[in-house]
Order: C-alpha cells, then sequence, then structure tokens
C-alpha cells in the first residue's frame, strides 16, 4: 500500500490560505499548546504577515489536570515573540454529574466564540489533523454510525456568533510535529493522550495496528470524504422534499402528512430531525430509537413531545411542529435581549419589561379574538412582553399595538438553513 507523501512547509501555508476567505478580518487561533495547534499557530502567523491579515490567538485553560497553566503560560510567551495577542480563558467545571469531556468541548466552544465575538475575530483556526478524521471515523465505526456520521469533519461551521475553520484536515500530526522540529519549537504533550481509558487513545492504537492493511488516516480520511460526499446529495434530496411539503408559520413548521407518507425513509428522517433541531434549538440530534416514534407520529397521527418540540399531527393533512412549554416555561430574559435562543421582540420601549412564554396566565389575558390565531399548545410556549404579571405584548397572537416578534440570525427561515448545510 502507497502512504501518503509528507506534507512540507510551502504545502501547508498553501493549503491554510486557501482555507481562509478572501473577506476574512480578524483570525483567531485556538492553540492548547500541543504540537498540532503550536503548528496552525506559527503558520497563522506566518500567512498572516504575508496576506496583512490581524491574527491574535487564545487558550483555554480547563483546569483539569497539573501543568496545564503552565502550558498555558508557555504559548503566551510564544505568542509575543511572534507579535500575536493571546488570551488566557479559564473554565469552571459545575457540579453535578454530567459527561466531563463533553461537558469541557462544550465549554472550550462557548468561551471561545464569546472571547471572538468580543475581539471582533470573524474566524476563529482550529488544528485538526487528518489523524483525528482517522480515529473519529473508528470511533463512529464502533458505534455503528451512519452516513453522517462517519463523514469527513465539517471544515467550517458556526458557533455562538464566531465561525470556525479546519484548515489542516488533509495534513498528519507527523507532518506538523515535523514542520515544528524543523524550527526547533517544541511542543506539550497532554498525558491523557497515553490513557488508555479514552476511546480515542484506543482508537489511535488501532489505527496504528491496521496501517500494515492500508487502514492508515489517509485511508480513512478519504472515505470519510466520500461519506461527505454521499451525505450532501442527501441533505439535498430532504432540502428539496422540504420545499415541497413543510410550511413555516413564524417558529412552527407545518408538515403536509399525505407526502411526508411517500417520501423515502431516510429522506423522511433528515427532515423530521432538521426540524426538531431548527424548532427546538438542539446542538445534537435525537437518538435513533425516538426519533422513529416521531415519525410515526408524523404519518400516522397523534402527539409526542421530544428535543424541546411538541409535535401534534391530525386530524387535518398538516402535523405541526412547535416548541414545547415546558422546554421554555422557565426562561426569561430582560426586554431587547434574544429569547430561546431565536426570538426578538421589537417595539416601543417599555420600562420594566421581560420577555417570557406565555403560559396559561398569557393566554387568559389574550382576547378571544387573539386565541383563534394559533393553537393553544403553540400559544403557551410563544414569547410574550411582561411587566411583572401584566402581558404587554404577544406578537405571534397579533395583540400589543406596534410590537412584532421576528426569528433571528440561522434560525430565522426553515429552508434557507436547510440550504444552507
Amino acid at each position: 500500500m502507497t502512504k501518503a507523501a509528507p506534507i512540507g512547509e510551502a504545502q501547508l501555508l498553501s493549503t491554510l490560505a486557501s482555507e481562509i476567505p478572501d473577506d476574512a478580518g480578524k483570525i483567531g487561533v485556538a492553540v492548547s499548546g500541543g504540537g498540532d495547534s503550536l503548528a496552525l499557530l506559527l503558520l497563522a502567523a506566518r500567512h498572516g504577515r504575508a496576506a496583512g491579515l490581524h491574527v491574535e490567538a487564545i487558550t483555554v485553560d480547563h483546569g483539569l489536570r497539573a501543568g496545564a497553566a503552565q502550558e498555558a503560560e508557555r504559548v503566551a510567551r510564544l505568542c509575543l515573540e511572534l507579535a500575536v495577542p493571546h488570551a488566557i480563558r479559564r473554565w469552571s467545571r459545575p457540579e453535578g454529574p454530567g459527561n466531563l469531556q463533553a461537558q469541557a468541548r462544550i465549554a472550550r466552544y462557548d468561551l471561545i466564540s464569546g472571547w471572538a465575538v468580543e475581539r471582533g475575530v470573524t474566524h476563529v483556526l482550529l488544528g485538526h489533523t487528518a489523524d483525528d478524521q482517522a480515529e473519529t471515523f473508528l470511533m463512529r465505526l464502533g458505534r455503528r454510525a451512519g452516513v453522517d456520521g462517519l463523514a469527513r469533519m465539517s471544515g467550517r461551521f458556526a458557533h455562538g456568533g464566531a465561525v470556525f475553520l479546519r484548515p489542516l484536515l488533509d495534513a498528519t500530526r507527523a507532518d506538523l510535529r515535523r514542520f515544528l522540529q524543523e524550527r526547533g519549537v517544541e511542543w506539550c504533550d497532554d498525558p491523557s493522550n497515553e490513557d488508555p481509558r479514552f476511546d480515542r487513545v484506543r482508537a489511535r492504537r488501532a489505527l496504528a495496528a491496521l496501517a500494515d492493511l492500508g487502514l492508515d488516516a489517509a485511508a480513512l480520511t478519504a472515505v470519510a470524504a466520500h461519506m461527505a460526499t454521499a451525505r450532501d446529495a442527501l441533505e439535498q434530496v430532504t432540502c428539496d422534499a422540504a420545499h415541497e411539503i413543510v410550511v413555516q408559520e413564524h417558529g412552527d413548521l407545518l408538515i403536509r402528512r399525505d407526502r411526508f407518507r411517500e417520501i423515502p425513509p431516510e429522506i423522511a428522517r433528515r427532515l423530521c430531525q432538521a426540524a426538531l433541531r431548527w424548532v427546538g434549538g438542539a446542538s445534537y440530534p435525537p437518538r435513533f430509537r425516538p426519533l422513529s416514534e416521531v415519525i410515526r407520529v408524523l404519518g400516522s397521527g397523534g402527539s409526542i413531545s421530544l428535543a424541546g418540540c411538541l409535535v401534534r399531527s391530525g386530524p387535518g393533512n398538516f402535523a405541526r411542529v412547535m416548541r414545547e412549554f415546558d422546554a421554555v416555561r422557565h426562561m426569561v430574559v430582560s426586554a431587547g435581549s434574544l429569547w430561546d435562543g431565536r426570538w426578538n421582540i421589537d417595539g416601543p420601549p417599555v420600562p420594566g419589561t421581560t420577555i417570557r412564554p406565555l403560559g396559561e396566565e398569557g393566554v387568559r389575558q389574550l382576547p378571544d379574538e387573539a386565541t383563534n390565531l394559533r393553537p393553544r399548545q403553540a400559544l403557551l410556549a410563544d414569547p410574550g412582553l411582561w411587566r411583572d404579571d401584566q402581558l404587554i405584548a404577544a406578537p405571534l397572537a397579533g395583540y400589543g399595538t406596534g410590537f412584532e416578534a421576528r426569528l433571528v440570525g440561522d434560525r430565522a427561515r426553515f429552508l434557507s438553513t436547510l440550504a444552507s448545510h
């Protein structure tokens, strides 16, 4: 089996440059102190000087092991030598149970995106490599993942108001360490990378054992790329189906049941999954079994709650996917703030007001004609403008002169969201 040729500095720089959009403003680099992210930092700094781009860096200290703070300071010193502004953000793990690695990963992206917004950084670079892709592929294969799970990592995604890029997915860990060694730059190895309790470590060791069969990082990343092509085709078919059978009504989605029953099962699954995530705002799709129940309800009738959504099907031809009241019951923000991650209420300023769901009390305060505009279950979870216990406005129910509820960002239009994926 032929191994992939090593990638040198010129190709690394060329690849990096090709992945950064022409309209990029400030560029951020997420740097842990490990070999991959340090190489990315040096490459980004060099490209920034050549292209006239402002580059900044951030390190997240999760506080989970001894030496993490010192490693962050080492990164800060290197950034000083490179004339790259650097910030350190520290995470305090919340009390209680939970998947520590998952919590740390979400917190890392939250902290980085918050920093990016504060600093006006338009794109944040991540140091994921072909090895990371191959390890992820192998772990997901072990979990019997489908096309989406086995597809190549996205080279671009949004989180918390920031755009993240993975420009080094075609480079290997060895390529980046060779680049650092040629410059005499030392990196820190995280001890957890040798701890066999973690799936990724076991996957890394399995890859080494499988290399003689040709199942190396290059081979698995190539398969992941093929899966990404298949995923993109399925997403296009799903988008086409949505244009035919889905109607957006404010923040709800109405689905034609007769046409839904006619589409292939995989397209039905994807459409259902996308609808639940758009209405409920979940970061990850629901699992297969409960999702299958939602698909059954959409086709056969009934109601079911899942992923912060209430799905009601029948007695007519349209099923409705709406926000579930229990999921937003305790959401309260000051007037003018984003509510439920997707709603703004625009209108004249009213002192001392907050935005929270209508609930039973809000529905009782609506005039009879307003309660006829939307199903009661949808009204309960609609945003309302409140002053203490007085409902000032419920724009989705047509109540409150001069007020408008507006979906914002990538949650504004369901069909546009599908088409952009």
